[in-house]
């Protein structure tokens, strides 16, 4: 007996997130590369273990797994997604600037979101998400920014969590959990911090040769 779709959905979006990390994990050596023949063999047996049923209950692996994590957004599954077609398929990497730009939109809103939904101002801008005009235009104005930028990811996944969202595949009626969940929050926060800390060990490497180079000859 299948569960309720909004369960289902919510299971099948951490058993693609915990396999394409599991083969990400196998695969570090290879970069953004197709992942080897035997690492293929045990993200399948993941993906498969990870339904079965185990406790009293018998509920699947997976289950369990929710209680800790909580629903996956749309966001990250699809991101999910994306990363075992490259693994499994051979399927392009995206490019270096479409993660970037995806990172550091996602990190500025959790430094915008999270905040004030744990009531560090005196107003909560998770309300938003509950079919506030403002939203929809935002990200539509963004969508549209990036996509004239030649960026085509995040207008991607703006759009698959707008029509989950309006039909309604996770328990949550709120846009924002579509949009982004802490794990992926931490994830961009993360990613955006370290393109910043190489950034400026860049710059700094270059005014340094500039200075060797300008010095006394």
């Amino acid at each position: 007996m299948l569960p309720p779709l909004t369960d289902f959905v919510a299971l099948l979006g951490i058993d693609l997130v915990l396999c394409a990390g599991l083969l990400r994990l196998l695969n570090w050596r290879r970069d953004f590369s197709q992942a080897s023949a035997w690492s293929k063999w045990v993200g399948a047996a993941c993906f498969v273990i990870l339904w079965m049923p185990v406790g009293a209950a018998q509920l699947p692996l997976l289950a369990y797994v929710r209680g800790i994590s909580s629903d996956l957004s749309i966001t990250l599954v699809a991101l999910a997604a994306l990363s075992l077609g490259r693994r499994l398929l051979g399927l392009g990497a995206l490019e270096k600037r479409e993660r970037m730009a995806l990172n550091g939109v996602l990190a500025a809103t959790a430094l915008f979101l999270y905040p004030l939904a744990l009531g560090w101002g005196d107003w909560d801008a998770y309300r938003l998400g509950w079919g506030a005009p403002g939203l929809w235009l935002a990200l539509l104005a963004l969508s549209v920014f990036c996509w004239v930028r030649g960026l085509r990811l995040l207008p991607m996944v703006v759009a698959l969590a707008l029509l989950a969202w309006t039909a309604g595949l996770l328990e949550s009626t709120n846009l924002w959990d579509y949009l982004l969940d802490p794990w992926l929050a931490t994830a961009a926060l993360f990613q955006s911090l370290k393109f910043g800390v190489r950034l400026l060990l860049t710059r700094g490497r270059g005014a340094g040769a500039a200075l060797v180079r300008s010095g006394p000859g």
